[in-house]
């Protein structure tokens, strides 16, 4: 039996963890894979009968010879911390620790080797939804974050923030391994299995996935406009997600050409007579360069006025029950209506 797809099985004499763990997974939208769940070695064995398993999670107590002799592409140790030094030639994931972390480890080590299919995406209707303002100060991409928390909550959103200076680390106190970067050098060495390589780096808060940010400008303002439309293209195929938000900024390279590949774009705007000139500059510059179905699809919004002190998840907690949330909630609702 081989039914196309990629499987992912965890297999853990804890029957509690195995079930939770996939139950989890099977939320994830980042996955490009099946997973299965098993709590014994006869029905793991009776499954890679049938079907190939491209990464077994298999827990160090569960490990024993006859796994090694079955129809498996990696096998990834489940390690409770210390285990026996004959599974050290295994690449091991904590156990006790958050599943995001875990799919993100395993992501990580897995060497696949040979270009996968990836049919997790699904057809339906795929949209992006394209963030940008020719205007400083506009709050834009807490506009752009509360909007795709207000999504995630009916369907899988992206988020993607396309800024030279995103402050995503410092805002929210944390590090990244890996960014989009990274993903844009994988591109250029034209790696086949990228979708691995973004289930490795998506992070989740509130529901919202996103991929951590460049840490360099440098690798925003050399991106080519056909290293991001590959990098769309993969999500989009691969992938569960409905939505993904692009949150621009300026250094973009051809910016333009690629807020045209949006469905549409959200425009925050200023009412003070600086802001309304660059903005009257930024559409004359649409209609010089034949732009103006882009024009057509920009919606201007003003926003409420949103200040505060905190920092980490607690500000993006906050962004939802602010007027910013309300007037974005608002905003979701007149959509939906037409």
């Amino acid at each position: 039996m081989n039914n196309g797809k990629n499987v992912l099985a965890v297999c853990d004499l804890e029957a509690a963890y195995a079930c939770n763990f996939v139950e989890y997974v099977h939320r994830k939208n980042s996955m490009p894979f099946d997973i299965q769940a098993f709590t014994g070695l006869e029905s793991l064995k009776a499954f890679a009968a049938k079907q190939k398993i491209e990464i077994l999670l298999i827990s160090d107590k569960a490990m024993c010879e006859e796994v090694k002799t079955l129809n498996i592409g990696q096998i990834v140790i489940l390690s409770e911390g210390v285990h026996h030094p004959m599974l050290d030639c295994y690449p091991s994931v904590y156990k006790y620790q958050s599943s995001d972390a875990v799919i993100r480890e395993v992501m990580n080590c897995y060497n696949a080797g040979e270009k996968l299919c990836f049919p997790n995406g699904g057809g339906g209707k795929k949209e992006r939804i394209g963030i940008y303002s020719p205007v400083g100060r506009t709050a834009k991409t807490s506009f752009a974050l509360t909007l795709g928390q207000v999504l995630a909550r009916e369907k899988p959103v992206l988020y993607l923030n396309l800024e030279e200076y995103a402050g995503f680390e410092q805002l929210l106190g944390c590090s990244y391994e890996r960014n989009i970067g990274d993903l844009i050098y994988y591109i250029r060495q034209e790696y086949n299995n990228l979708p691995l390589k973004i289930s490795g780096m998506v992070q989740s808060v509130n529901n919202l996935d996103y991929l951590p940010p460049a840490m360099s400008p440098m690798d925003i303002q050399k991106t080519t406009l056909a290293e991001w439309l590959r990098l769309l293209d993969e999500i989009e195929k691969n992938m569960k997600y409905e939505t993904i938000i692009l949150d621009f900024g300026d250094g973009v390279s051809e910016l333009y050409a690629l807020l045209n590949q949006c469905h549409r774009v959200y425009m925050p705007v200023r009412q003070d007579v600086m802001s309304a000139a660059k903005l009257q500059q930024f559409e004359q510059l649409l209609q010089m360069w034949n732009y103006s179905g882009l024009l057509e699809r920009i919606e201007k919004v003003r926003l409420p006025y949103h200040r505060t002190e905190k920092r980490g998840r607690e500000y993006l907690d906050e962004l939802v029950w602010s007027q910013l949330g309300d007037f974005v909630r608002e905003l979701v609702r007149k959509e939906k209506e037409h």
